[in-house]
């Protein structure tokens, strides 16, 4: 059993969980004993992965559809210890935060290989598609994955569908104001089972909303449409051929009311207005020039990845990951045009040797190579202007030994040797900014108390190179005369983490504490002349975070569930945020099924803050000493879907989101403020920007 539980653990850690499952009947006896044992299979009902050494909360694909989850940040923004930031009105921009950390902390692998670059995590993460998904696995804590250590707060592998049999899903939804979402699975499945073939294809539309209508949008219109083909091609018995190629087109306009983005550019003068709102004041009718409160991104990404899993005998096998990917980006900020390209290599051979009943040995090397090239029209014109542009290179050896120490503890002991170089090469800036060799180790343990408690633990370090502008709040809308850099040295953190599980006959609970710590955190702030100075903090920042999960099936038909969290910020990390981060939050859910009719719903809870231990500060009307309040006081939303099976094949459905109908804008402040200086700005932001949205559709199998 101790072989068979590291086999297991070779091909589920070691191997993206897709490969797995990809064996057939026919496979050699490690890829059999994979499907028999299950190790991700048999999943804690909220999330954790009791069969895993690593605590892990997992979105399966029928949560997805519950939750009617478009995107990647729809299917996991209530999980535990997951929290999707909002942080501009107008550009609409997402951070996923894990553990309580930024959003630059959390790295997304795709069947787990990391083709996002940096500047993947910031635009277009609302247009990753949650069509043809089977999971989402969320690991929180530096050194999460073996492949992503500057994945300081942890990682989000989205993992694709295997396909089972040929055929076709269709799910399409209407909403309300012309928003929209199509969903189009096609799969086919030869009749030896060697080879499977997946299109996808998503199309999806959120429109802007303006909730006091003062002519200026709080949150921006987005149009999404995404392809993804997958091949899996089993070569004989011992060799699988994975190959996979997407791409996205993503648009976000916001700003301007009434007004398209060919009318805004063709309108632009460059002249700025003597006034933007009637009496200047914010919350008033805008009447400035279009251009001037626009923020238009347009995102493409191609991504092509390849790999060969090998295996030579029951005790060893071999994977070769290749990937690139190409992220684009056009954009206009308020006057300021910006156009960027992203590309990403990646190379990683990957080995599995099983020494005995006890040990395993995962080792390997990688490769990452990105480089970020960026241009403005507007900046040209200027002498001084200084571009962003990056060459980032890390070359990492790693090994890691997992020990089944006895049938109840598990240990996965794991360094990482990383060659890590950062250059920002404008000729205004010479020299390598960052050349640093470092090592990350990290230890994961698994204790089973009995057959219902489980104890994980683990601790790990983690590092990153800061190296985009749009790390913090719009460092991009001022940065007409070039952007400054004073950064050489790597983030590099301590995390440790503690998660207490308890599984019973109907009651399930996860009681999860963490802390990190990070030294030369990245902070955005302005020179004397006003450009925009990426530099790094002398202090250590640190976090601590808890939260417990519980759910209780109170029959067969109905099961209640909820989630209490709370973080604790020391004063360095408060002030390295640009919006304020929630700091306790509960989340309630219940699922009730029957024959036909299944409801879903979810209430979630936000806690009131003092948004001036953030830094906040401004006023709504220009020339008023007033200052805008900083009392974010608590909030409810609820989420509701009804399902009901017309047949085998086809079910309809209708529901809402933020059914309270609670936005910051009607009950409080508005995003829009001045700051002490006299400029206008975007993101006085700290609550829900959306109202009410109903939506009915359908989900069709063929």
């Amino acid at each position: 059993m101790l072989r068979k539980s590291l086999i297991a653990i070779a091909l589920s850690s070691a191997i993206p969980a897709s490969f797995a499952n990809d064996a057939s009947s026919g496979q050699n006896a490690v890829m059999e004993e994979t499907l028999v044992i299950g190790v991700r299979q048999r999943l804690y009902e909220r999330g954790a992965l009791l069969d895993a050494i690593q605590k892990t909360e997992v979105v399966d694909e029928s949560l997805i559809k519950s939750q009617q989850a478009v995107n990647l940040t729809d299917a996991i923004e209530k999980s535990p210890g997951v929290r999707v930031s909002n942080e501009c009105s107008m550009c609409g921009v997402k951070r996923v935060m894990l553990n309580g950390m930024r959003g630059e902390h959390s790295t997304i692998l795709t069947d787990g290989v990391p083709l996002h670059t940096m500047m993947a995590g910031y635009y277009a993460v609302d247009a990753l598609a949650t069509t043809g998904i089977s999971r989402i696995e969320v690991v929180r804590g530096a050194g999460a994955s073996l492949l992503a250590p500057e994945a300081i707060g942890g990682t989000i592998n989205v993992i694709s569908k295997e396909i089972e049999e040929t055929g076709v899903n269709i799910n399409a939804s209407m909403e309300d104001n012309d928003s929209y979402f199509l969903g189009l699975m096609a799969g086919y499945l030869s009749d030896d089972e060697p080879t499977r073939t997946s299109l996808v294809i998503q199309d999806d539309k959120h429109h802007q909303m303006d909730n006091d209508g003062n002519g200026v949008s709080e949150a921006p219109l987005q149009e999404n449409t995404s392809y993804v083909v997958r091949l899996s091609q089993d070569l004989g018995e011992r060799d699988n051929l994975i190959l996979r190629t997407a791409y996205t087109d993503s648009n976000i306009f916001g700003g301007p009311q009434g007004d398209s983005i060919g009318s805004v550019l063709h309108g632009y003068d460059g002249v700025e207005s003597d006034h933007l709102f009637v009496d200047d004041d914010v919350r008033q009718q805008y009447i400035g020039k279009p251009w001037e409160t626009t923020e238009w991104i347009a995102t493409t990404r191609s991504e092509i990845s390849g790999s060969w899993l090998h295996e030579f005998n029951e005790s060893y096998n071999t994977l070769l990951t290749v990937a690139w990917s190409e992220h684009k980006q056009d954009s206009f900020y308020e006057g300021f045009d910006y156009s960027a390209t992203d590309t990403l290599n990646y190379f990683d051979l990957r080995n599995n040797l099983i020494l005995n009943d006890q040990h395993m040995l995962t080792f390997g090397v990688d490769l990452r190579d990105e480089s970020m090239l960026s241009d403005s029209a507007a900046g040209a014109e200027s002498d001084n202007y200084i571009e962003d542009s990056f060459d980032y290179q890390t070359t990492g050896l790693y090994l890691q030994d997992t020990w089944t120490v006895s049938p109840d503890l598990e240990v996965a002991l794991a360094i990482r040797l990383d060659n890590a170089k950062a250059d920002f090469v404008a000729e205004q800036k010479p020299g390598t900014e960052i050349d640093e060799i470092v090592v990350a180790p990290r230890i994961d343990l698994r204790y089973l108390h009995d057959d219902q408690w489980t104890s994980r633990v683990a601790m790990g370090r983690g590092y990153r190179a800061p190296l985009s502008f749009f790390e913090t709040d719009h460092g991009i809308l001022d940065a007409g005369d070039g952007f400054a850099i004073d950064i050489e040295s790597l983030e590099k953190s301590l995390s440790a983490t503690y998660a207490l599980s308890f599984e019973g006959e109907r009651l399930n609970s996860t009681l999860s504490l963490a802390f990190t710590k990070v030294d030369n955190l990245a902070a955005l702030s302005e020179t004397e002349d006003g450009v925009p100075l990426l530099s790094q903090m002398q202090e250590s920042a640190s976090v601590g975070a808890a939260d417990i999960t519980l759910s209780y099936a109170l029959n067969d038909n109905l099961s209640i569930g909820g989630t209490l969290e709370t973080y604790d910020y020391d004063d360095v990390f408060r002030e390295s945020f640009a919006i304020a981060p929630v700091e306790q939050r509960a989340l309630f859910n219940l699922d009730y099924k029957t024959d036909y009719w299944m409801l879903y719903a979810s209430a979630t809870w936000i806690g009131s803050r003092d948004l001036a231990e953030f830094g906040y500060e401004g006023f709504n009307q220009l020339g008023d000493s007033t200052l805008k309040s900083t009392n974010a006081d608590a909030y409810w939303t609820l989420d509701m879907k009804l399902t009901f099976d017309v047949s085998e094949n086809l079910s309809l459905y209708l529901g809402g989101n933020n059914l309270t109908d609670y936005t910051q804008v009607e009950e409080g402040e508005t995003p829009l403020f001045w700051d002490a200086s006299g400029a206008y700005d975007v993101a006085y932001i700290y609550g829900p920007l959306r109202g009410r949205e109903f939506y009915m559709g359908f989900d069709w199998n063929l």
